[in-house]
């Protein structure tokens, strides 16, 4: 996909506004002068960041159970959570790293969704919160740890998007010897080789259920 076949594809699938892109477009350039001074996406991604990081995280949008109550790990630069807060999500974003935090504040602001996101500074398994309806972590942690650290955060409906690239079958396999639920794999439209997780009713196996 093509930074211009991103853009008709936000237009279209996500009936996304002239102004809303024009924010975007707003965001990407905070982005690339930021990234000059915290490494937040890799240099070379920003050549494309309209595929490679601004519908690679609209996609997980209808994948998640409706607008209210999403949790972002490690949002980092921002993808998916505040992507996901221009498409009308309630979203709390939890990032460890002060300055990463920092520029999601400001971001928020360019964005103009300020009142629709929390940032939280600090350590995922240090949170503590109701659960969430949606749980999303992009280039996080491998799914195994993944589950580990946020399961408090989660109940048996909440829904898990976790866009896992071209490892998303092989880290999925390598879970379940620890974890047990509903899993499905969606294709990525940024990229035909990636995949997406989609989980429900995540929870540990109990010992005698693990792979020995």
């Amino acid at each position: 996909m093509d930074e211009q076949a991103a853009r008709e594809w936000l237009a279209q699938q996500c009936h996304v506004s002239r102004e809303t892109i024009g924010r975007l477009d707003k965001f990407a350039q905070l982005l690339d002068e930021e990234n000059k001074r915290q490494n937040l996406v890799a240099e070379p991604t920003l050549n494309s960041v309209w595929a490679r990081h601004i519908v690679d995280s609209a996609q997980l949008f209808p994948l998640g159970r409706g607008s209210d109550r999403w949790l972002d790990l490690g949002s980092g630069a921002g993808f998916p959570g505040l992507v996901i807060a221009v498409l009308g999500a309630s979203v709390t974003l939890i990032e460890e790293r002060r300055l990463r935090a920092d520029f999601l504040a400001r971001a928020a602001d360019v964005l103009e969704v300020s009142e629709r996101v929390e940032i939280v500074r600090g350590r995922v398994e240090s949170y503590q919160a109701p659960p969430f309806a949606t749980i999303s972590a992009r280039a996080f942690a491998p799914l195994d740890r993944l589950f580990g650290v946020a399961a408090h955060l989660a109940a048996p409906q909440t829904r898990w998007v976790l866009p896992k690239g071209r490892n998303a079958k092989s880290e999925l396999e390598a879970a379940q010897a620890s974890w047990q639920g509903e899993f499905r794999l969606e294709p990525s439209v940024t990229d035909a080789d990636a995949m997406i997780i989609v989980a429900e009713r995540v929870r540990r196996k109990s010992r005698g259920k693990q792979a020995r």
